[in-house]
């Protein structure tokens, strides 16, 4: 039975959407087979680079160690050579000496001689005194062969087959790498890494995290340990990052393959801290505030509201000095001046000495005090948007994690009014507290 000539038309345009999505479809799996053939001939081409580069390394330097040796060697039987020579030449010497003596002392007898007793009667007197004086019969000791040393190089052929045994097992060629990169997270100004382990036959005792910005041609090292995750600080917003993973294997010195390396960024703007507050030194980034000698006191904000909920934001305190109970270090909805600590209304925050503030009051739940390398960190969820109880005096709840020390508070935090972000802070009433935000 034919179709209407309108349901073949709708058929056929079904039909060629269905092609082209069939297409596009094949197109990116096109792209995908490419990407894979270009990843398995760059990868092939770089491991070979580097193990020509190794071996040419390795033969170069067993080289200069094999002359070193044989330069060695060469000393020390020079030194043999000139220390029991020495000897052997001064016995010589002796020797030559009284074959001399004797060789003079046989001419003048023989004159003697020859003179007969009469008027050379005082010549073989002469003679015979002389020879009296000289002990012909005292000869110097000649060493035997057998106690003088008789050099000779001990050459041990095994080597060789130590050598070929260590050559053929040196060098391994993997197809894929134990440690991959699982996720990257953006963070303001910084972006956390998670790296999982792939092979289950691999037991990892530590990682190597290395990256780069995508124009460079340098890795470099950002982070070695047990941890399987790490966030990468100094991120500049919007520019491309490339990172890749290894890992060394348990009892091993050596690393394994590098992972497949991944590109990330962050789109977030970076947190800081306002500048020029006389209170306070800040680092080139703005990130990391030090309370210097100043007598000046209050509260030093964040340039801008750059914490958003949902977001993990952490303080690491690197340095600490004297504590004091009005100590701060929290978030708030706004910033307010006049105040000389964060315990006030429409912020929370803890103490150095661990006690929470919710809006000035302070909580019963208290975390442990504030050290050297303590991080402190806030997790913030919106929980009600809108209207609250009228006995609640807000109309915006947030739920709010404190975490220190492995150790958390969990409450409701109320504000007068709906915001999208907030401003962090710190106040120190004594010098030498050091804070970095991230």
């Amino acid at each position: 039975m034919e179709l209407e000539p309108e349901l073949l038309l709708q058929e056929a345009r079904e039909n060629v959407e269905a092609a082209q999505s069939y297409r596009r479809e094949l197109g990116q799996r096109l792209q995908g087979l490419r990407a894979a053939r270009r990843q398995i001939k760059e990868s092939a081409s770089q491991t070979r680079d580097v193990l020509k580069q190794h071996f040419n390394d390795l033969k170069g330097t067993l080289g200069k160690l094999l002359d070193e040796r044989l330069v060695t060697l060469l000393q020390e039987v020079d030194t043999i050579e000139q220390e029991t020579i020495k000897p052997l030449d001064d016995c010589q010497k002796l020797i030559e000496h009284g074959v001399n003596t004797a060789e003079d002392l046989v001419q003048e007898g023989e004159i003697a001689i020859l003179g007969g007793v009469g008027e050379q009667n005082e010549k073989l007197w002469s003679f015979t005194k002389k020879a009296s004086h000289i002990q012909l019969d005292s000869l110097p000791e000649v060493p035997l062969l057998v106690d003088v040393p008789c050099l000779s190089a001990q050459l041990d052929d095994s080597i060789l087959n130590i050598v070929k045994d260590h050559i053929f097992k040196h060098g391994t060629v993997a197809s894929r790498p134990p440690v991959q990169i699982e996720e990257l997270i953006e963070k303001p100004g910084g972006i956390i890494v998670r790296w999982c382990k792939v092979d289950d036959d691999f037991t990892a005792q530590d990682y190597r995290l290395q990256f780069r910005k995508c124009t460079s041609n340098h890795f470099e090292d950002v982070y070695v340990g047990s941890e399987t995750e790490f966030i990468v600080l100094h991120i500049d917003p919007n520019v491309d990052y490339q990172f890749r993973v290894c890992a060394r294997g348990d009892g091993r010195q050596e690393w394994s393959p590098w992972s497949v390396p991944q590109i990330g960024h962050s789109t977030l703007v970076p947190h800081e801290w306002t500048a020029g507050f006389e209170g306070y030194s800040l680092s080139s980034r703005r990130n990391i505030a030090l309370r210097n000698d100043s007598k000046s006191s209050g509260v030093l904000y964040s340039s801008a509201p750059t914490y958003f909920f949902s977001e993990s934001f952490s303080f690491l305190v690197e340095t600490v000095g004297q504590p004091d109970r009005r100590d701060s270090i929290g978030v708030c909805a706004e910033r307010q001046n006049g105040y000389d600590s964060l315990q006030r209304d429409q912020a929370v925050c803890i103490s150095t000495n661990g006690a929470v503030f919710v809006n000035g009051k302070e909580m019963t739940n208290q975390l442990p005090a504030v050290t050297s390398g303590s991080t402190v960190t806030f997790d913030i969820e919106a929980v009600t948007l809108g209207s609250t109880n009228n006995n609640e005096g807000g109309n915006f709840k947030l739920r709010v994690t404190i975490s220190s020390n492995n150790r958390e508070v969990v409450f409701d935090w109320v504000l007068d009014q709906s915001c999208g972000s907030l401003y962090f802070g710190c106040s120190f009433f004594y010098p030498g507290w050091k804070v970095l935000v991230f």
